[in-house]
């Protein structure tokens, strides 16, 4: 990873699918964990000194994020990636609405999304006082919420991702209060939905797999990896929010039920 990038690395959105075809390292495949988190302090510092520097901008960010990509295909982690042209060929900026599974979506989404469509995270507040992932995540324009207070949440993300889109920049949150290995659809808010409504943008939905990289039990952020099971994104249809936005949001969770099911992980939905 160079220190200054002035371009982005990898643009793997110029097509609509994307599957891991690079098999594991020799060595990592047999010790992936430690191989990847050894790659994950690594980068995680390397950004966090760019960040001081005032040199963590939209290239070095996104290298940061293809490097830890490759680092899990390197030690085993497979990818399925499909319908990125629903954003990628899309004029615009685009609410992204999807289930939160774990850290990996955190950490991978920019490889997907950055190179085609500049984007920020709507984030908890408290993951800016991190002491390790906070200096890169507060470096790059993130809405921060409390999710304590639904309508003070409500009422910073519809003024800072307003500002956000106005500046010509898409927003990925995930409706969730926390990261959850199973869809709890009875905690998927609509904050989503009516952002994007008062800035009449697109809606993407997306559906997200991504429990090969467990929540851990002592620090969320770093369990264990578990390379048997493939990571899955999907990108749903982009949609304008009508009326109400009900239906809108009936639909971003129709489509990750279905994903769910087409996975074979229908059990993981939770009414």
């Amino acid at each position: 990873m160079k220190w200054n990038h002035k371009t982005y690395p990898l643009t793997i959105a110029e097509k609509d699918v994307y599957k891991t075809s690079r098999k594991p390292g020799i060595i990592s495949q047999f010790f992936p964990n430690l191989s990847f988190y050894i790659n994950l302090l690594w980068v995680v510092l390397y950004s966090n000194l760019k960040t001081k520097f005032k040199l963590y901008n939209r290239y070095n960010w996104t290298a940061s994020s293809i490097a830890l990509f490759k680092a899990l295909e390197r030690v085993g982690v497979k990818f399925e990636i499909t319908g990125m042209d629903n954003f990628s060929k899309l004029d615009g900026s685009v609410v992204f609405v999807g289930n939160h599974m774990s850290t990996l979506e955190t950490v991978i989404m920019p490889t997907i999304i950055q190179p085609v469509k500049s984007v920020v995270y709507v984030i908890k507040k408290q993951l800016a006082d991190y002491p390790l992932f906070g200096p890169v995540g507060k470096a790059r324009h993130p809405i921060m919420v409390g999710r304590e207070n639904p309508r003070e949440d409500l009422k910073l993300v519809i003024e800072d991702g307003s500002s956000r889109l106005q500046e010509g920049r898409s927003i990925i949150i995930f409706p969730q209060k926390t990261r959850s290995e199973v869809l709890e659809v009875s905690t998927f808010n609509s904050l989503g939905i009516k952002l994007a409504k008062k800035n009449n943008a697109y809606v993407v939905p997306v559906a997200i797999m991504s429990n090969a990289w467990t929540i851990g039990k002592k620090i969320k952020e770093l369990g264990k990896l578990d390379t048997t099971k493939i990571v899955r994104f999907a990108f749903g249809k982009p949609m304008k929010v009508e009326n109400s936005g009900t239906e809108e949001h009936q639909k971003v969770i129709n489509f990750i039920k279905e994903k769910f099911t087409e996975w074979n992980c229908s059990d993981l939905i939770k009414e």
